[in-house]
């Protein structure tokens, strides 16, 4: 595949693979949003409400 390496080891096995940024940049910056939102999925969220009531508290928001 164009744009796409595989490095192997002495065995013969894939261990890494570089990817051409230029070609496949977008691709990469969609399937690392998707790693990304996966492994911040059961972190603990606020509301909306939430923050803007902490922001005025902290006096960096005004209403």
């Amino acid at each position: 595949m164009q744009g796409i390496q595989f490095l192997i080891d002495a065995n013969g096995q894939k261990t890494a693979v570089v990817i051409d940024l230029k070609e496949y940049g977008e691709l990469w910056e969609d399937f690392y949003d998707v790693i990304v939102a996966h492994s911040r999925q059961d972190e603990p969220r606020e509301s909306l409400e939430e923050v803007r009531q902490q922001l005025l508290d902290q006096g960096k928001l005004s209403e």
